[in-house]
C-alpha cells in the first residue's frame, strides 16, 4: 500500500511501526457551529483511510479530538451569555448527529481539549526546561528558531517566514516567529505554573496524540489549510518534547471549493453538512467526495452532486440478491482491482469503476457479484439500506402528480391518503395512475398488508 507522505512530498510504501497495527491520528472539529461541506470531505476521505485499513487486516487505533477550547467558543459564549461548555456541548451533539448522518464510522477514541489540560501543561514544562520555550508576562512561546527542520512540512524556509512574522499588540515574544503555547485567560482559564490561562490550539494536538496514541504515531492526518502553522506547530513542539520522530506519514485532503473559492467559514460561502442532506442522501455527498482523488481540490456544484446521485442510483439499483457472508472475495478478479486502485494513494474514482463493473455483472446475474459489490461497496462507506427521497425528489414528484391527476397535494402524506381512499374505494385507475406517476418521477411504491412505502428507485 502506497501512500502520499505530505512531509516528504513523495508517495511511499507504507509501513506500520509495528507490524499489523496502526496508530492514526486526525485533527477534529473545533465546537461552536455547524460542520460544512469542507468538513464532510475531510472527515469522509479519513473514514475511508480508517475502513480500508481495517479491511487489509490492519489493528487501527482512530484517534479525532474534540477542541472544545477555543477563541470562537469563547466569543459565541460571551455573546450568547453561555458558558464555553454549554456551546461546546451543544455544538458537538450537531457535529455527531452529521457525522452519523454521513455514515462515518466513529473514531476509536475521541477526546476533549479540556479533558487533556493537565497532559499539555506537562508538554509546555517539558519544552521549557529543554530551553525550547519560554514564559513572558503569563504567557508561554516556543522558540521556533531553535528547531532547526520548522517549515519543512509546509516547504516554506525560515526566511521567508520571517518576511511576514509580526507581533501582535498585548504580546511580548522573543520573535515574531515565535507561537502560543499557553495564553492568559483570568476570565475562561485554567490553574498553570504560569498563572491562570489556557492552552494555545497548536498543544491540544501534541497532548492529545501522545496520551492516547504515543511518541511516535504512524498517520496524522487532515485538511491541507491545516499544514500551516497547525501541523508545523505540531511537529516543532512534539519533537522538541519527546526527542523523536513524531509522525512517519502526514496525509493532507484538498479543499472544497466554490467559484475557485476555499470553502470556510471566514468566507461566508459554505454549505453546512445539514442543510446538503435536505437536499442530497449522504450516499451521493460521499459519491461527490470519492470520484475526486483525495489530494485535488473538489470544485461544488449542483451539477457535480447531481450527476454523483445519478451514479449512487446505478449502484443502489444492481440487481439484488442474497449476501454469502460466507463468500470469499479474496478470489475474484474485481477485489484484486479494488485493492490495487486503494493501494495507490486511495484512487477512489479507480475502485468506483471496480464498483460499476460489479453492478454491471449483478444485473446479469453472475455468480456472487453483488455479494462482492455489497461488501467493496461497504469498504467505502456506501449505506445499502433504502434511500430516503430527499425533499427535491418529493416536489418533482407531487408537481408530476398533480399534472397527470389535475388535483394538487402539498405533501406526500395526503397524497398516500388519497391514493389509499382510491384503493379502499376500488377505483384502480386512480390508483395505477398515481403509482405510474410517481414511478416516471423515479420513486417506487410498495402495498403492503402494513400501508405503502415510497422509496427511492
Amino acid at each position: 500500500m502506497k501512500l502520499h507522505n505530505s512531509y516528504t512530498n513523495k508517495i511511499e510504501e507504507f509501513i506500520p511501526l509495528e507490524e499489523n497495527k496502526v496508530k492514526m491520528y486526525v485533527c477534529g472539529p473545533t465546537v461552536y457551529d455547524y460542520a460544512h461541506l469542507g468538513h464532510a470531505r475531510c472527515y469522509i476521505t479519513w473514514d475511508v483511510l480508517y475502513r480500508y485499513l481495517k479491511f487489509k487486516g490492519y489493528e487501527v487505533t482512530y484517534c479525532r479530538n474534540v477542541t472544545d477550547v477555543d477563541d470562537k467558543i469563547l466569543k459565541k459564549a460571551t455573546t450568547e451569555n453561555k458558558t464555553p461548555e454549554e456551546v461546546s456541548q451543544y455544538w458537538y451533539k450537531q457535529f455527531t448527529n452529521s457525522m452519523q448522518a454521513l455514515n462515518t464510522l466513529k473514531p476509536d477514541i475521541e477526546p476533549f481539549a479540556t479533558k487533556t489540560i493537565g497532559e499539555m501543561i506537562s508538554i509546555i514544562k517539558d519544552l521549557i526546561k529543554n530551553g525550547y520555550a519560554y514564559e513572558s508576562n503569563g504567557d508561554v512561546y516556543f522558540r521556533v528558531k531553535k528547531f532547526s527542520k520548522y517549515g519543512h512540512l509546509s516547504k516554506q524556509p525560515i526566511d521567508q517566514l520571517e518576511s511576514g512574522a509580526r507581533i501582535e499588540i498585548g504580546e511580548s515574544k522573543e520573535d515574531p516567529l515565535d507561537f502560543a503555547l499557553w495564553k492568559k485567560d483570568e476570565k475562561f482559564g485554567y490553574k498553570s505554573p504560569w498563572g491562570i490561562g489556557r492552552p494555545g490550539w497548536h498543544i491540544e494536538c501534541s497532548a492529545m496524540s501522545r496520551k492516547f496514541l504515543g511518541k511516535t504515531i504512524d498517520i496524522h492526518a487532515g485538511g491541507a489549510d491545516l499544514i500551516f502553522p497547525h501541523h508545523e506547530n505540531e511537529i516543532a513542539q512534539s519533537e522538541c518534547a519527546n526527542g523523536c520522530k513524531f509522525v512517519n506519514y502526514w496525509l493532507h485532503n484538498g479543499f472544497v471549493t466554490i467559484n475557485k473559492e476555499k470553502m470556510s467559514k471566514s468566507l461566508g460561502n459554505f454549505l453546512t453538512i445539514d442543510e446538503l442532506l435536505k437536499k442530497y442522501d449522504s450516499n451521493t455527498i460521499r459519491f461527490f467526495i470519492l470520484t475526486n482523488h483525495y489530494r485535488m481540490p473538489v470544485e461544488f456544484s449542483d451539477e457535480a452532486l447531481s450527476s454523483a446521485q445519478a451514479g449512487v442510483k446505478r449502484l443502489m439499483n444492481a440487481k439484488r440478491t442474497n449476501i454469502d457472508d460466507g463468500f470469499d472475495i479474496t478470489t475474484t478478479a474485481e477485489y484484486r482491482q479494488f485493492v490495487e486502485a486503494m493501494d495507490d494513494d486511495l484512487n477512489t474514482s479507480k475502485a468506483l469503476a471496480v464498483l460499476f463493473d460489479l453492478v454491471n455483472k449483478s444485473n446479469k446475474n453472475e455468480d456472487k457479484a453483488y455479494t462482492t459489490l455489497y461488501k467493496l461497496a461497504n469498504v467505502l462507506g456506501f449505506n445499502f439500506e433504502k434511500l430516503e427521497l430527499t425533499s427535491e425528489e418529493i416536489q418533482n414528484a407531487l408537481k408530476h402528480v398533480s399534472v397527470v391527476l389535475g388535483e394538487t397535494f402539498d405533501n406526500i402524506e395526503d397524497l398516500i391518503k388519497f391514493r389509499k381512499k382510491a384503493r379502499d374505494e376500488k377505483n384502480w385507475e386512480i390508483a395505477d395512475k398515481i403509482r405510474i406517476a410517481l414511478d416516471e418521477s423515479g420513486i417506487l411504491v410498495k402495498d403492503s398488508k402494513d400501508g405503502t412505502v415510497l422509496e427511492a428507485k
